[in-house]
């Protein structure tokens, strides 16, 4: 046992779609025992990865594993940041959004091969209101969606874009006062998000540009629109090109203060929780140790279902532009043809 790396792989085993009934045998099957002395625990309640992997840390754990979604993630990862203790993932949510940010891959195989290589980096993280948050955080429909998401206790990109559709018609801007170096400036936006991965997840980036080794956070502010836009947001979305829209203001900064009009909700890689009126968020430069995909600059991204439809769906609206003048049934006819081919998947 001496010399080798102690690794703890932390299960949830309710988090995603993916079943994970195989994970112990895998890791068994495919770890590198000659450079790991490995445990495995699955996650019980709520909170509970976050004691484990503080425990870990504490021990002296060299690398705790993540397996789960991005939920499971931020749990062992704010437990483990500003020490030697490495964050490893094996992605098993439903977006997986820092996952795919780093290029780990989706396969569970795979996954491991890159725990097996043991490639360590010091990146960022953030902090909104006191809370670690490793992807993206954010108020106004994003965290709203987030809350209806977590309402609705369906998993998966399907139930996400379900929300999204349906909600989206209805929800109303507000009105947000932004301070940062630069002095203050008030925003009527859909939402302010910032980022410090470039996605929700499913391969929908939020901020393209974003980097998690830069000590910055791309903060992104969606301009109200009319719903007739809604398709074309979408596609910028999927296509890494949202800071080009129009509708889209974006910079980047260390802080920023976020002055609400009422107490809403916030999210923090996608968990939402009620706040006050006063939003802080921040950047922890270097924070936190990840083992990263080594081959991440030569890996392919590949589309994911979600991506498919929306291009069957755009594809099909394409052709029926000239029978869809009115914004109103123009946007139930595009959500019927786009829930259409997710149910389909």
């Amino acid at each position: 046992m001496a010399g080798k790396k102690k690794i703890i792989f932390v299960v949830n085993p309710i988090s995603g779609t993916t079943r994970k009934s195989g994970i112990c045998k895998l890791i068994e099957n495919n770890l590198d025992k000659e450079y790991y002395d490995f445990s495995i625990v699955e996650t019980q309640y709520s909170g509970h990865a976050s004691e484990i992997s503080r425990e870990a840390k504490d021990r002296g754990v060299d690398v705790v594993v993540a397996v789960g979604g991005d939920g499971t993630i931020n749990e062992v990862a704010r437990s483990i940041v500003n020490s030697d203790t490495a964050l490893g993932i094996i992605p098993c949510g439903s977006g997986n959004g820092l996952a795919r940010h780093l290029m780990i891959p989706m396969d569970m195989h795979k996954a491991l091969e890159v725990i097996n290589k043991h490639t360590v980096h010091d990146l960022d993280y953030g902090i909104i209101n006191g809370i670690p948050f490793f992807c993206t955080c954010g108020m106004g429909f994003d965290a709203f969606i987030s809350m209806k998401f977590a309402e609705s206790g369906k998993r998966g990109p399907v139930s996400y874009l379900e929300n999204i559709l349906r909600e989206g018609l209805k929800y109303k801007p507000e009105t947000y006062e932004i301070e940062d170096e630069n002095g203050k400036t008030k925003y009527r936006a859909f939402l302010v998000s910032c980022a410090n991965a470039s996605q929700y997840g499913n391969n929908a980036y939020i901020a393209p540009q974003a980097s998690m080794s830069d000590g910055l956070l791309d903060v992104i502010i969606m301009e109200p629109f009319d719903m007739i836009d809604a398709p074309q947001i979408s596609i910028d979305m999927f296509n890494k090109t949202l800071d080009r829209n129009a509708r889209i203001k974006t910079f980047r900064t260390r802080h920023i203060l976020v002055h609400r009009q009422k107490e809403g909700y916030i999210h923090y890689d996608g968990d939402p929780v009620m706040a006050g009126a006063d939003v802080d968020i921040s950047v922890v430069n270097k924070g936190i140790k990840v083992i990263i995909n080594p081959l991440a600059d030569k890996a392919k991204r590949q589309p994911n279902m979600v991506q498919n439809a929306f291009s069957d769906f755009f594809n099909d609206i394409s052709n029926m532009r000239t029978d869809i003048g009115r914004q109103g049934r123009h946007i139930h006819i595009l959500n019927k043809i786009l829930l259409k081919r997710l149910n389909n998947l």
